[in-house]
């Protein structure tokens, strides 16, 4: 059975029950479902009033929206990371002009998956959140996700479709094609998530290892007259899978697969301010579709391990990635590692005060 808590304007998490939970009697799951015991390290961070935050924002071409979404995140904010990808507009500069203390990063390939990944490894706060750079996702929302997280959550998601959320923006085919893939992980995994393609979400740092979407990015210098990469970090010619708008029901599923504690958050969706938006629904509702296959099969196959796209001499993200072993000529070649299942223990739900039934876990 299962059970979630709805966060929407002015909520402190009214609960939605649609059945208790069960304890199992294996040591370590809940519903059948096993904790990675990684994310104990969570419960202290949870108990904190003031958890750093960091915000991670994908942009392309966005000059003419990136000034306006920085400037309605709290200066307070620990860190902003904006993560480019190799933009031919002026959008880093606005957006350092908008937030002198933004970190940039440009990212290595193509596609939202993988200037999120880049902007992922670059993060030191122990909470993370996406945010999108068009000014459809408001700012002002952040706090109830941070409030699902410190509940108990491991994971909150947007929703559009639930207690205070909406969306000025969804087609007729994108909200169509959202609830036939949002089912299909439904019944997959035996969720009960009510909007699997939007991308506004937060979770904790520390369970980075379970969702394993990370990769080092460019830093961005702004020390000349305009923003440079070093010559040396070349982007390269394509996009791999995951590097799109699939990032979104990735990260999604592998937080059921993981057992994560799952909060879904009132959430509502404004137009794009300016431009056009670079989604395309036929071609990335194929893409989603094929996410969820793959994710499907590799669960089965593999029993939870992930395959962790890594770099040779990787940096920052070490110890969220694992050590990179070089099978070539040490030149930073990719190379793919398969991590090994989390190792199990009793829930992180038993280690917290939860004031409140939270979120739901996959059984």
């Amino acid at each position: 059975m299962l059970e979630r808590t709805h966060y929407g304007p002015g909520s402190t998490g009214s609960t939605g029950s649609t059945g208790s939970k069960r304890r199992d009697s294996r040591r370590g799951s809940v519903d059948g479902v096993p904790v990675p015991a990684q994310l104990a390290a969570v419960a202290e961070v949870r108990t904190a009033s003031s958890p750093r935050l960091s915000i991670v924002v994908p942009a392309l071409n966005e000059a003419d929206n990136i000034g306006p979404v920085l400037s309605r995140i709290p200066l307070e904010t620990f860190e902003v990371i904006l993560v480019d990808g190799w933009s031919s507009d002026t959008t880093i500069k606005r957006a350092l002009a908008a937030r002198p203390d933004l970190r940039v990063m440009r990212q290595t390939r193509y596609g939202k998956g993988n200037a999120l990944a880049c902007g992922f490894a670059a993060c030191r706060g122990d909470i993370i959140v996406m945010l999108d750079a068009d000014g459809s996702a408001d700012p002002a929302e952040i706090p109830r996700f941070v409030d699902a997280l410190q509940a108990g959550a491991h994971f909150a998601k947007g929703t559009r479709f639930a207690d205070g959320g909406s969306s000025e923006d969804i087609t007729v085919i994108r909200r169509s094609g959202n609830w036939c893939l949002n089912r299909l992980v439904n019944t997959l995994y035996r969720t009960r998530y009510t909007d699997l393609c939007y991308g506004y979400m937060a979770f904790w740092a520390s369970s980075l290892p379970t969702l394993a979407v990370v990769e080092d990015g460019y830093p961005v210098h702004d020390d000349g007259p305009e923003p440079w990469v070093d010559p040396r970090c070349p982007r390269a010619d394509a996009m791999r899978w995951g590097d799109g708008f699939e990032i979104e029901t990735l990260i999604t599923v592998r937080a059921a697969a993981g057992g994560l504690v799952i909060a879904e958050v009132g959430s509502v969706e404004a137009p794009r301010v300016y431009g056009v938006s670079n989604l395309n629904a036929f071609s990335d509702g194929w893409r989603v579709l094929r996410t969820i296959a793959a994710e499907n099969y590799r669960l089965r196959r593999t029993g939870g391990a992930v395959d962790v796209p890594i770099s040779v001499g990787a940096g920052s993200a070490d110890a969220v990635k694992g050590e990179a072993a070089d099978h070539g000529d040490g030149s930073g070649q990719e190379i793919i590692v398969l991590g090994d299942p989390p190792p199990r223990q009793a829930p992180v739900t038993d280690a917290v005060n939860i004031p409140t039934t939270m979120g739901w876990t996959s059984a």
